[in-house]
């Protein structure tokens, strides 16, 4: 049987990031004493549950009568046999700002027709869909009853997470009520996951399952560091292998939602490849590590920041990148406007650039057409390819 992605469904909060006040590094230890093994989560479950919402979606499906099965479609309507039935799902949410901003997963509110929102002390609203991004598997929802300021969860920093860290997932699995499970960081920067370009998850090991989509992934700090999205699964059910949108991610998505505009995805200008064993070897490198430029586009941000073919970029603000959609993931995480420090290798020799962050030009402009003819694309609709497109 192929292992199956199962997505799923919860909650997480917070518009800004925000770091908890006093916070410091702490040193990682592990506990010296049967009084400090029975320490508890329950604080920051307590303070952090109250901003995890549950989302139920309604949709419209078609529905498919017997009589179409044998005389095919429009069949069922000479009979006045219905066509459409209504489906309700369930998944989780995060307030993200106090005035009733929630973040979620697309796939939770995709199709919805109506949206309704139940906050952890049972008070409903209707809820609308602000934003969606398809290709990062994130929703903004806005309740549409004013209401008094709501719990919020702050953003965390995933990049701050190592693998061993302890983490909470909070949602409402199977529609059981809301459930807090444990864990820790099984492993980071995942790009393999394939259900979303941001393509740099956390994985852990706390349980989530179907209903889990769009809750939190939760640091002892009480801080938002994840939206929980998918798991691996041969049942449907958990196996201690999940998945969350990083924290930094989702900040972009519900930036972009608040300020009115769209998602902007930063580009590179640059075409890389991966630095394989053998290239490495051809350049003399300890081992693979990084993308190699392969080429330049004029006058984009690579070439304005110095990038040179055979240019090796090794990170982009000190996050390593050893895969393409590592380097766009940390792209993503970037503001339009600003300048980020890329970590590149020039013939044995490290350098720091600074990189414009912009979106990629829609030039020449889109010109959509639909095809119209006696050809095999009669019906296509075609667009002019550019760094946009």
């Amino acid at each position: 049987m192929k292992t199956a992605i199962a997505v799923l469904a919860a909650a997480a909060a917070a518009f800004a990031f925000v770091a908890p006040s006093g916070a410091q590094v702490v040193e990682r230890v592990t506990p010296n004493s049967a009084e400090e093994v029975l320490l508890s989560f329950a604080p920051v479950a307590r303070n952090a549950s109250p901003a995890v919402v549950n989302v139920f979606s309604t949709r419209v499906a078609r529905s498919r009568s017997r009589l179409e099965e044998f005389f095919g479609p429009g069949a069922g309507d000479m009979f006045g046999m219905p066509r459409q039935r209504l489906e309700r799902s369930l998944g989780s949410g995060v307030i993200v700002e106090s005035g009733g901003v929630i973040v979620t997963n697309n796939h939770v509110v995709e199709g919805a027709v109506e949206l309704r929102v139940v906050l952890n002390d049972r008070r409903e609203f209707d809820a609308r869909v602000v934003l969606t991004d398809e290709r990062t598997d994130l929703a903004v929802l806005q309740i549409d009853d004013e209401v008094e300021a709501l719990p919020t969860l702050a953003f965390g920093r995933s990049m701050d997470l190592e693998v061993g860290d302890i983490v909470l997932a909070i949602g409402n699995p199977f529609g059981v009520g809301q459930t807090v499970t444990q864990g820790i960081v099984s492993a980071l920067a995942r790009t393999e996951v394939g259900t979303s370009d941001a393509q740099s998850f956390i994985q852990t090991d706390a349980a989530i399952n179907p209903g889990n989509s769009g809750g939190a992934l939760v640091a002892l700090d009480g801080s938002l560091v994840g939206v929980n999205t998918a798991i691996f699964s041969r049942s449907g059910g958990s196996n201690g292998v999940g998945f969350a949108i990083p924290a930094e991610v989702v900040a972009r998505i519900v930036e972009a939602a608040i300020s009115g505009g769209r998602v902007e995805r930063p580009w590179l200008g640059a075409r890389t490849e991966p630095v394989t064993s053998d290239v490495a070897a051809a350049l003399g490198l300890e081992r693979p590590a990084g993308l190699i430029v392969a080429e330049i586009y004029p006058d984009g941000p690579a070439e304005r920041a110095g990038l040179a073919v055979h240019d090796i970029v090794l990170g982009l603000e000190d996050a390593e990148v050893n895969e393409e959609a590592a380097l766009r993931f940390q792209l993503l995480t970037q503001r339009v406007g600003e300048t980020a420090r890329l970590q590149v290798q020039r013939n044995g020799r490290a350098l720091e650039l600074s990189l414009p962050i912009e979106a990629p030009p829609e030039n020449p402009p889109r010109d959509p057409r639909i095809l119209v003819g006696a050809h095999p694309f009669d019906g296509a609709e075609v667009v002019n390819l550019s760094p946009a497109v």
